[in-house]
């Protein structure tokens, strides 16, 4: 009698714990997701962005940045655009990971405040860091509660020509605020705060140039002396992985709506152009 009341008494306990885990995954199969701050991987391929090429430069930060390594490398499947050249093949420049404090970037938004489905194709916009590359640097590692003054870039590269990895390709840089871009499609922007103004950030890609030294802490100069051969060379070379077309590479200035930012001053589009075209190839 013993036994059948004990075995009675386990099976009852088995039947529990079977119902407890069925309602934990219907649960799960049943919660509601947030889709205003789901990713935009369904819409936007990452690969349109520049990607890193990491096998060529130092390694001793390697271990200590292993997360952004690993978000950096993922590849999604190619868009049939443009294809590296031979050039790009044997340009190998010195780079750096530098990972940006999570409060001065986010996620990319597959929808904006409204909840309208954004499908804008990714653009590359250029900057300049107005001061030392370490200074910005040292800025985008600060932790920065205050939304207006939160800033970054995805990449930043140095006076040599060495490119600085700050943020993945799929996160959202905060480089351009009160920001639209006109292409021909027409006005893009997209406003993903409320509290702050609409901006191409969400799907935009952030490349800066380190000012020259002459001009650091000057934000009143029109112009100067412009940026080394090095930069030019790095800047055509990681944008040359990217799957973004040419009419769709601009500057800070030119989608600027305050008025303040003229960067980056002094850059020679043609010079740009020229090396961007000798690194890659429309396959059409």
């Amino acid at each position: 009698m013993r036994f059948r009341e004990w075995a009675t008494k386990v099976m009852l306990i088995c039947l529990l714990f079977a119902t407890l885990i069925l309602a934990l995954f219907a649960g799960k199969s049943t919660k509601p997701q947030n889709d205003t701050a789901t990713a935009m991987s369904q819409i936007t391929s990452w690969s349109e962005y520049p990607k890193a090429q990491l096998q060529s430069a130092k390694t001793q930060e390697l271990d200590s940045q292993k997360d952004l390594l690993k978000s950096r490398v993922k590849k999604s499947p190619p868009l049939a655009r443009y294809k590296t050249t031979a050039a790009f093949t044997k340009y190998k420049p010195r780079y750096e990971v530098r990972p940006v404090n999570p409060s001065n970037y986010g996620e990319r938004y597959a929808k904006d405040i409204y909840g309208t489905v954004v499908r804008n194709q990714p653009i590359i916009v250029l900057h300049e860091t107005s001061n030392s590359a370490s200074s910005a640097i040292n800025f985008f590692q600060t932790p920065h509660d205050n939304e207006n003054i939160q800033a970054s870039y995805h990449t930043l590269i140095r006076r040599d020509g060495t490119v600085v990895y700050l943020i993945p390709p799929e996160k959202r840089a905060f480089g351009a605020g009160n920001s639209v871009f006109q292409g021909t499609d027409g006005l893009e922007t997209v406003k993903t705060n409320p509290n702050l103004p609409a901006s191409v950030n969400n799907f935009a890609y952030h490349v800066s140039l380190e000012t020259p030294p002459e001009a650091w802490g000057n934000n009143r100069i029109q112009s100067h002396s412009g940026y080394t051969d090095a930069q030019y060379y790095s800047l055509a070379w990681l944008i040359a992985q990217s799957q973004v077309p040419d009419d769709r590479i601009t500057t800070h200035q030119a989608v600027d709506l305050s008025g303040q930012r003229v960067d980056p001053l002094s850059f020679d589009f043609n010079k740009f152009f020229y090396l961007l075209h000798n690194y890659r190839q429309s396959i059409s």
